[in-house]
């Protein structure tokens, strides 16, 4: 037994669930390395108190050795919090512990003390919009997969900004592909039509002067489940990031800095730098503002979220044409 993971505790933070799992599943699978009979307990923490804490990280009679996976440690009992920490600074040599925190401020006295007694950190922050295309390169290694120029971002294209979903499809093609190499039209063909309507869908055709089209797709993906307030946050989104790039413009950035610094994958710039032609400082302005009336409404202020959005539509629409 090398006792390199036994014995020892880990904290995973972060909202990104995808990451998280994977950084759990890799300390178990270390944990049986060390040990091949290890057993493995997983526990919502809301659900513990300090007896049954003490009986899951003190050893089994049917086990030497176990991992104790902890998940949500921010719903965890404050009157835990020293008992947990104590444990996690010392922890048996027979116990590799585990604390999945999702981020935030709750809990955060918990991640203070973990912090304090220097517990081994994982972070698993939500990979941001202008990352996902070297997220998906990372994937794509991993699975063994190439992409030609351009198939990456043709794929977050398709598959949306979810990174499981990326994961999940970068997995398929590696799975099915008979030779390891996806090229663009082959990413067009294979996933078309796979993606939803979504928020982003409707957002980028307002944007871009498409208002028919853009009031089709707000039905449609009203109508298959997407929440009011995804289409207010992701047309305000837009909003603003088109904001940040007129700010920007002049300043040479390099592509990447650029998409950072607005907040979108690379490849999303020189859509923004196409639609900044038709909207104005002012009509940005203006737009920011429905958006705001529309995104109060969506949330209680109105009774019909439906004619508030396409009210907000119309109103983005009449901004635009503003100049």
């Amino acid at each position: 037994m090398s006792n390199q993971v036994l014995g020892t505790a880990l904290l995973v933070q972060g909202p990104e669930s995808l990451l998280a799992e994977r950084a759990v599943q890799a300390r178990i699978a270390a944990a049986r390395r060390d040990d091949p009979q290890v057993e493995v307990n997983t526990v919502d923490a809301a659900t513990l108190d300090a007896g049954s804490f003490t009986e899951l990280t003190g050893g089994s009679l049917f086990a030497t050795s176990s991992v104790v996976v902890l998940e949500d440690v921010s719903n965890l009992d404050q009157g835990l919090f020293d008992l947990v920490a104590a444990t996690a600074q010392n922890p048996p040599e027979t116990l590799a512990l585990v604390l999945v925190h999702p981020g935030g401020v709750k809990g955060k006295g918990l991640v203070d003390k973990l912090k304090k007694a220097k517990v081994t950190i994982v972070e698993a922050a939500a990979i941001k919009a202008w990352k996902l295309p070297d997220f998906v390169k990372g994937e794509a290694k991993r699975a063994g997969l190439a992409f030609e120029q351009g198939a990456v971002e043709a794929l977050v294209e398709a598959v949306g900004e979810d990174a499981r979903a990326l994961a999940a499809a970068v997995d398929q093609l590696a799975a099915d592909l008979p030779e390891p190499r996806a090229t663009t039209p082959l990413i067009h063909r294979y996933f078309a039509g796979r993606n939803t309507i979504s928020s982003f869908n409707v957002a980028d055709d307002i944007m871009a002067g498409r208002t028919g089209e853009a009031l089709l797709k707000l039905r449609w993906a009203l109508d298959t489940g997407v929440a009011p307030v995804l289409l207010t946050s992701a047309i305000a989104n837009s909003l603003r990031g088109l904001g940040r790039y007129h700010d920007l413009r002049g300043s040479r950035l390099p592509e990447a800095e650029l998409a950072r610094q607005i907040g979108v994958p690379p490849f999303k710039i020189k859509q923004i730098a196409q639609q900044s032609r038709a909207w104005s400082p002012a009509a940005i302005a203006a737009g920011i503002r429905a958006a705001a009336i529309a995104d109060a409404a969506v949330k209680g202020a109105q009774h019909d979220p439906e004619y508030a959005l396409e009210q907000l539509l119309g109103r983005l629409a009449a901004a635009r044409a503003s100049g």
